[in-house]
């Protein structure tokens, strides 16, 4: 019985999982070191594109991003950008990326996480690839000459990077963190979790078929309540989310936001019921990257469009791309 749960279960998880051909990095301490992808990509419109589009350029950066070059033009900071659990840099802002370039914002985007040996990012435990994002957002800081950065994240690449900001002095390096996504709390993936932890063994087989990364993503993780506790949010940092009810992911719904001071979460379909976007089309989806960009510099915040978005835009797409 538990091969079969936990295969239903990977059926749901395992739509995070996308892989993508290897940077041929040498692992580190148990984990690849940061790559910074620097081919460059078209923009993309959807994941579905931007997965296949990856999966044949293994350096590709996202369009605009990881310029050292680049100096920030006057009002902004740089954007550092956190791809989610087994995916990459492009797979996941090749559509963000540029419209935050053509904004005027320096943008960042590194592969993080890595498995050894493994051709894809973001599998292994969230502390460590936030040791990883600290270091190279000291990098970008000290390239630029930026004191501060502003962070966006999208799905784990929200949680890292709110462990950076909470509990490795990020706050001191962090203007504004934006989570797109963000498993805050955690998921219950349509009340499987809570099945898997009540099998002996359950939660140790679904690591061992999806990764680890993904079980400390799972509601009342140990990870997340530590994360958590105290308050979710610490002093001095701009926090918001932007979230949707019909997130595939995190369920309920209400685990995507913050609870502690300051925070400013948003649900998609309250400002635009019509559209529909969940997790996996959530980066592409133009309401809420407008969102987003209201978020970094609310002096430029515009009214997003308002289009019909159809529910599991993006699932199918996904699937598709990342398999076959």
């Amino acid at each position: 019985m538990m091969p079969r749960l936990a295969a239903v279960l990977a059926c749901v998880l395992g739509l995070w999982l996308v892989a993508l051909p290897s940077a041929g990095a040498d692992p580190v301490d148990g984990v690849s070191p940061v790559v910074v992808p620097t081919g460059a990509g078209p923009e993309q419109f959807g994941p579905g594109d931007a997965i296949r589009y990856a999966e044949a350029h293994p350096d590709i950066a996202p369009p605009g991003a990881n310029d050292f070059g680049c100096r920030p033009s006057p009002g902004t900071l740089p954007v550092v950008l956190a791809h989610g659990t087994d995916t990459a840099a492009y797979t996941d802002w090749a559509g963000l990326s540029p419209r935050l370039k053509r904004a005027g914002y320096c943008v960042f985007a590194p592969n993080y996480g890595g498995r050894p040996g493994a051709d894809h990012y973001g599998t292994e435990a969230i502390s460590t690839s936030a040791v990883q994002f600290r270091d190279f957002v000291d990098r970008v800081r000290a390239a630029t000459g930026a004191a501060e950065v502003d962070v966006v994240g999208f799905s784990q690449g929200a949680t890292m990077s709110r462990y950076y900001v909470n509990k490795l002095g990020g706050a001191d390096a962090v203007r504004r963190w934006v989570g797109l996504a963000s498993p805050t709390y955690g998921g219950v993936m349509y009340g499987l979790v809570p099945l898997v932890r009540a099998i002996p063994g359950g939660v140790d087989a679904v690591q061992d078929f999806t990764s680890l990364a993904v079980v400390e993503q799972m509601a009342n993780s140990d990870f997340l309540a530590g994360l958590n506790a105290g308050s979710d949010t610490v002093p001095g940092v701009q926090y918001t989310t932007i979230g949707s009810r019909y997130d595939e992911m995190i369920q309920p719904n209400s685990n995507i936001a913050l609870r502690g001071p300051g925070a400013v979460n948003i649900i998609v379909q309250d400002l635009c019921p019509i559209d529909m976007s969940g997790h996996f089309n959530m980066v592409y989806d133009q309401f809420a990257q407008q969102l987003v960009l209201n978020a970094l510099d609310p002096t430029r915040a515009v009214v997003p469009e308002c289009r019909f978005v159809a529910l599991g835009t993006g699932i199918p797409d996904v699937v598709l791309a990342a398999n076959f």
